[in-house]
């Protein structure tokens, strides 16, 4: 039970930091400066692009492996 815990703590820990460093800069730096505010498409529909996948995977990853651990404290 504890090996098997284990396992999936670190396969959780590796989907959650490769969600996390997938995900986009929430910053434009000088980009915003010169170019100014555009509306797309895909800002305009936020909830079906990439980035919001990328960020219920990192969501649910980062609950499952806080669960994990708490788990794996539990079970001596």
């Amino acid at each position: 039970m504890k090996t098997t815990l284990f396992v999936f703590e670190v396969i959780l820990s590796i989907v959650l930091i490769v969600s996390v460093l997938m995900q986009p800069s929430k910053s434009d730096g000088l980009k915003g400066l010169m170019q100014g505010s555009t509306e797309t498409f895909f800002s305009k529909n936020k909830k079906r692009t990439k980035e919001a996948a990328l960020y219920r995977v990192t969501i649910a990853s980062a609950i499952l492996f806080a669960i994990n651990t708490l788990a794996l404290n539990l079970v001596k």
